[in-house]
């Protein structure tokens, strides 16, 4: 849609976790900002151009993702910045955070202005890079990180694959550390988990397949806080799983230690006994179905209520997608053989609201863990301004309904990744639009 001077929110009901905002209003973007927020009813200070009804909805800061892969340079069978950023808008998400296990990877100055090219070129929402730590995500030797932040770098990170050198994880949060920027790592001991495929844990002895134990998470979490102690060096903990590393992010939070984390939807509101294929909440699954194999798996009952309570203690600083988009190929083979991942941008509104709806969690503290949460992250690696709807904030806003039902259909996603367990399965709350700088980007 072409971009109006001014757009009026009317009749909805605003959230705004930053501001403590919670009530029915009016919101007014103009010029690419939020201009004015008012009553409802209250005459705005300028006449919309164009006038968006919300009447029944809630009108919320843009959801911003840290943690999502575009896949784009080398994968654009999997993914690209345009259909990937399309599928953000119609999640909610305005701001989304790519990862750099690209080919050839986002470890030089040339592949980060190219993913940044790209993105204002072709991208429906904001795109900021997340360079590699180490040359060639090899982790072998550092990255030239300065560099990288100079081009527009956001924070580090080899995701796909941890960082498994002591020696050089020490080295990044050294050098990251007068950037001010994080390096988010993929907390896992690759000696304990190298060869599973799922969680270890009963279901896993039941169907034959070599499992993930918890503790390849917890010890690679529990290094990265000691090296974050030793260092003064920001981590930021990627993807937690397990209930013994929320324990330790407790801990290492209680210290006062540089530490941030966060959680996926899958893994709040999913568990490893789907890998059985008997769920009535999801019809289309079957016993071995690749589509349930994410890294770090899926994990227990226990490890889920305790990543919930660490949401809900402020142990756990925002909720990412993790959105890993795969062809049919990647995905319908054998379990051993399938690339790991799920398709989560369009889903996760969807799926989160679950826990809004069985009571698990508040929906204005569920929007804060999506906007005000990870803005905290953003800004305190140099992005300010995001995740709220104070007057001069970028004119990011998500309208959603949280109480309409629909049908996950992956063939319908704008993402090129259909491959999600969730298709079939009825999901209750939807993204109705998603405003970028004042311009609509998706209308549902």
């Amino acid at each position: 849609m072409p971009r109006t001077d001014a757009l009026l929110i009317r009749g909805g009901h605003l959230i705004d976790p930053s501001q403590g905002l919670d009530a029915p209003g009016d919101i007014l973007l103009a010029e690419g900002k939020v201009a004015w927020v008012g009553k409802p009813g209250e005459p705005p200070p300028q006449k919309p151009a164009q006038i968006l009804p919300a009447k029944g909805l809630v009108v919320c800061p843009g959801f911003i993702d840290l943690h999502c892969h575009l896949r784009e340079p080398g994968f654009e069978e999997k993914e690209t910045i345009a259909t990937g950023t399309l599928a953000a808008a119609r999640g909610g998400f305005t701001t989304v955070c790519c990862m750099a296990n690209t080919n050839p990877p986002l470890d030089n100055l040339a592949s980060v202005e190219f993913v940044l090219r790209r993105a204002a070129e072709l991208g429906a929402v904001r795109v900021l890079p997340v360079a590699c730590v180490s040359q060639g995500r090899k982790g072998q030797e550092l990255a030239e990180m300065a560099e990288l932040a100079g081009a527009g770098a956001v924070a580090f990170s080899d995701d796909g694959d941890p960082v498994a050198s002591t020696r050089l994880m020490r080295h990044a949060l050294e050098y990251a550390l007068p950037l001010g920027l994080p390096i988010m790592d993929h907390p896992q001991d690759v000696s304990l988990s190298q060869g599973g495929v799922m969680h270890e844990g009963w279901v896993a002895t039941r169907l034959g397949l070599k499992g993930m134990p918890s503790a390849a998470e917890e010890v690679a979490v529990a290094r990265d806080i000691l090296l974050a102690e030793l260092t003064g060096g920001w981590v930021h903990l990627q993807h937690l799983s397990t209930a013994g590393s929320v324990e330790l992010v407790r801990l290492a939070k209680e210290k006062g230690l540089p530490i941030t984390a966060e959680v996926t939807p899958h893994h709040l509101a999913l568990t490893h006994e789907l890998v059985l294929g008997k769920s009535p909440d999801f019809p289309g699954l079957h016993p071995y179905d690749t589509r349930t194999k994410v890294n770090p798996p899926l994990r227990s009952k226990e490890d889920v209520a305790a990543l919930i309570q660490g949401l809900k203690d402020g142990i756990i600083d925002a909720i990412a997608t993790d959105h890993a988009p795969h062809t049919r190929v990647d995905k319908e083979c054998e379990y051993d053989l399938a690339a790991s991942g799920i398709s989560g941008l369009e889903t996760a509104l969807g799926l989160l609201l679950g826990l809004v709806h069985r009571g698990e969690i508040g929906l204005p503290d569920l929007i804060a863990l999506l906007t005000s949460g990870p803005a905290r992250i953003l800004k305190a690696a140099g992005i300010p301004g995001l995740g709220t709807l104070q007057a001069g904030a970028p004119a990011d806003v998500t309208v959603f309904d949280p109480d309409a039902e629909w049908t996950v259909e992956p063939e319908a996603f704008a993402s090129k990744g259909r491959n999600t367990l969730l298709a079939g399965a009825v999901l209750r709350g939807k993204a109705m639009a998603t405003i970028y700088g004042g311009k609509v980007v998706f209308q549902g």
